[in-house]
């Protein structure tokens, strides 16, 4: 048995070895992990295992799951960038055009400033529940060609989980930038705080803290994450933050985002946005052909609004939702081929769900 136990280990040594030689790890963290390596192979040979092994084995594979150097390049066609928002999104043109504009700008310093690399703006969504905060911030990942991670700060506990724990404790292990990081792949991904205003009363103080640090171009090429104890370079990172409103969140950080307000909603954007978006989607979840459930023009004011005034598209986007497995019910079980939704028969479809 001990052989065997002794033949894992040295396995595992050999795969820690070949996960450093593989990364683009910074020199001096390089060394550290070398010498971290020397001291696992020391333990195997001498047949002496502690818990130490275990938090070194652990730290190399976080730290060479980190993607060092990879940086994906940005797509600034401001054209193109344009007709993919609109494809995603209808309306919302003031969003839009500060979107470009930041665009146009980073593509201005690259190609007449000299600049290899430009320092994103952070940028704050601010609108009320369904106005497209977030999928506009994975429209915005799409746009650029960046690669995209959500950190929920809804579910944060405390500061450590954006910033690590020391390894000094038992079970420590990366905060939520480098989680974000190694999910992503790359350096330079946009990274979505989602709900910042969310963060509980007892932990937003320090939360806050931590977003400060994030947030400042002058900090945060040199962000320290406690258990890996090295500096990361975020300056490259695109954050985008949102929120339902800035009552909660701290005055410096407000100070580091660009604001942008999401618009609620009209009723007649709503109904554009069922027909061409969310209905086509819906169909397709529900496995319905078009011809199979056709809405009369008169309906789609009641579709729109079937609770009462709703400044966001959740609402709705439930209701198409629900009125299209109604549909495709009836015709699994034979009642009908298709059907078409009337001022006469709409409550039949949009019934409470």
């Amino acid at each position: 048995m001990p052989d065997i136990q002794h033949s894992a280990f040295s396995e595992e040594l050999v795969k820690l070895k070949t996960q450093i030689d593989a990364v683009q790890l910074p020199e001096d963290l390089r060394a550290k992990a070398e010498e971290m390596l020397t001291r696992l192979n020391r333990m195997v040979n001498t047949g002496v295992y502690s818990a130490e092994y275990d938090r070194s084995a652990h730290y190399i594979q976080w730290i060479t799951s980190i993607p060092w150097g990879t940086y994906t390049k940005d797509q600034l066609d401001i054209v193109a960038a344009s007709a993919n928002m609109n494809k995603t999104h209808y309306g919302m043109q003031e969003t839009k055009d500060r979107i470009l504009e930041y665009l146009a700008t980073i593509k201005l310093r690259m190609d007449q400033g000299g600049e290899t690399s430009v320092h994103a703006p952070a940028v704050f969504l601010v609108g009320l529940v369904g106005t497209g905060k977030t999928t506009f911030a994975y429209s915005l990942a799409e746009t650029l060609g960046r690669k995209f991670a959500r950190i929920p700060f809804g579910g944060l506990g405390s500061a450590r989980d954006l910033r690590g724990k020391s390894r000094l404790f038992a079970e420590a292990e990366p905060g939520a930038i480098v989680k974000a990081l190694r999910d992503a792949g790359s350096m330079n991904p946009i990274i979505l705080l989602d709900e910042i205003d969310r963060v509980g009363a007892e932990e937003r103080a320090d939360i806050m803290g931590v977003l400060v640090e994030l947030l400042d171009p002058t900090q945060n090429n040199r962000f320290l994450d406690h258990y890996l104890d090295y500096p990361l370079d975020l300056s490259q990172v695109l954050f985008v933050a949102t929120a339902n409103n800035t009552t909660n969140v701290a005055t410096a950080v407000l100070d580091r985002l660009e604001l942008i307000q999401m618009p609620s909603y009209s009723d007649e954007e709503k109904i554009h946005i069922s027909r061409e978006y969310l209905l086509p989607k819906a169909l397709k979840d529900a496995g319905l052909l078009p011809q199979q459930l056709v809405i009369d023009e008169a309906v789609w004011p009641v579709v729109a609004r079937p609770l009462g005034y709703d400044a966001g598209i959740r609402t709705l986007q439930r209701t198409i939702a629900a009125l299209t497995r109604r549909v495709a019910r009836e015709i699994v079980e034979g009642k009908t081929a298709s059907v078409k939704v009337d001022m006469s028969n709409y409550k039949t479809y949009m019934k409470a769900y």
